[in-house]
């Protein structure tokens, strides 16, 4: 480029100049690195050696974004409305930066409130989930409301009254929707949607002894690699765990609930990847008794179990309400309704359930306030564990109290997610939910 690698842009009458080397941060495929390629044919014009444009847009954002090329660092004026901001970053291929600066890498102890968002469907909201990209899906009885990374609403999923019992990501542009059976009605079941505009894709069928039958699923998860899993609940006692192909839809397997082990009512199911099995946890007040299993699809066998109906009672009562496998896939951690955290070892048969109070010095329950019951995740080796109205991390290899995220109102979390590099919290006031980030590290 002509000028020794200045450009000179002309946006919305204010005259901005810089160098190729700055515009070369854009990268190639976004507008203004595009300049750099011999192939882009727009003219330019002036004088003095410096290549000319003009581009009719904001000014003011296009000096923000300019400064965003120059030094890595997003420094958005006040004055200057993000959602403004955002739409000219798009116009400009600048999506992707803006994001990277609005936020960094995940990190639970450094984590800081970015926004809560009110809600907009009345009742409680069953889930909230946090999608690949950075943005959310809240469920609200028979609806899904999906917002994107900017948290701008798009269209909302509606499932025509049937209650939604689990959502998940498949990928930043699927959402994969579980639905109740209503009596009578050859409804429910589990089926994909786009996240863009909330149009059914595909409705995923279950058929025992070669007839397709309606059911309720409840749990979902997917591998690595080609398997989608749902707990299944059949109108004729079809109890068990289902399985779909990722790139055909069609039912691959069903792992039928053989006595003891209650599958079909499962209330949270993940995959081991090292272990190549399912972790499936029925957990009170579905069953009197809290059940955990490792499913081995190959044998066909439950290959690790746990159950309160074969542990020593305490004088307590304690009840297990939520489990999560740890991600090094050695022990499954679950919490009581004291807020306990307790832990499982994988490696021993005898599954033995150990107990850490630790957990009780930030049960801060308020008076009158109404409880929701506690919620785990893990996450980059920490622990994370909703307790009333906070979240607790956990870390180190003994699980160390390292920080806790409070807000002042909203009442209780009810559920919570983490992707994106972000953490949503859906607080059971309002449904309004709170977004959790980490800030981006200083440009030195």
């Amino acid at each position: 480029m002509a000028g020794g690698g200045r450009v000179r842009f002309n946006v919305g009458g204010q005259v901005f100049e810089t160098t190729t080397t700055t515009l070369a941060n854009a990268g190639r495929d976004s507008m203004l690195g595009a300049l750099l390629d011999s192939s882009w044919n727009v003219s330019s014009s002036g004088g003095g050696g410096v290549a000319e444009y003009f581009i009719d847009r904001n000014p003011a954002c296009f000096a923000v974004l300019l400064d965003l090329l120059r030094t890595g660092s997003l420094h958005v004026p006040p004055h200057l409305p993000e959602k403004l901001l955002y739409r000219e970053a798009l116009y400009y291929g600048l999506l992707d930066h803006v994001r990277a600066a609005r936020w960094g890498a995940f990190d639970g102890d450094r984590l800081r409130l970015a926004v809560s968002v009110p809600g907009r469907a009345p009742g409680d909201g069953t889930a909230i989930r946090a999608a690949p990209d950075g943005g959310c899906c809240v469920a609200h009885g028979g609806a899904v409301r999906v917002y994107n990374w900017m948290l701008d609403e798009r269209r909302p999923v509606s499932l025509d009254h049937s209650q939604v019992n689990d959502a998940a990501y498949l990928d930043a542009g699927t959402l994969l929707i579980a639905a109740r059976e209503r009596l009578g009605k050859c409804d429910g079941g589990m089926a994909a949607f786009s996240a863009v505009s909330g149009e059914l894709r595909h409705r995923f069928r279950v058929a025992h002894d070669r007839q397709v039958k309606s059911f309720t699923a409840g749990a979902l998860a997917f591998d690595q690699d080609s398997s989608l899993f749902a707990s299944c609940k059949g109108r004729l006692n079809e109890y068990g765990i289902g399985v779909w192909d990722r790139a055909t839809g069609e039912q691959a397997d069903f792992f039928y609930e053989p006595p003891g082990c209650a599958l079909g009512d499962a209330d949270k199911l993940q995959w081991l990847d090292a272990t190549n099995a399912l972790m499936v946890a029925t957990l009170f007040p579905k069953a009197d008794n809290c059940f955990i299993g490792l499913l081995d699809f190959r044998a066909k066998n439950v290959a690790w179990s746990w159950s309160e109906a074969g542990a020593a009672a305490s004088l307590d009562d304690k009840r297990v309400l939520h489990a999560i496998a740890m991600e090094d896939e050695r022990s499954v951690c679950v919490i009581n309704q004291y807020d306990d955290l307790g832990f499982l070892d994988l490696r021993s048969g005898a599954g033995g359930l150990r107990w850490s109070s630790r957990s009780k010095l930030m049960n801060r329950k308020v008076p009158g306030e109404e409880s929701c019951y506690p919620k785990l995740a893990t996450h980059g080796g920490q622990l994370f564990s909703s307790m009333n109205d906070s979240i607790s991390v956990f870390s180190g290899p003994e699980y160390v109290l390292t920080s806790t995220l409070r807000r002042s109102h909203g009442g209780a979390i009810c559920d919570f997610s983490i992707g994106g590099d972000r953490l949503f919290a859906l607080h059971n006031e309002e449904n309004v939910f709170d977004v959790w980030e980490t800030p981006p590290p200083p440009i030195i």
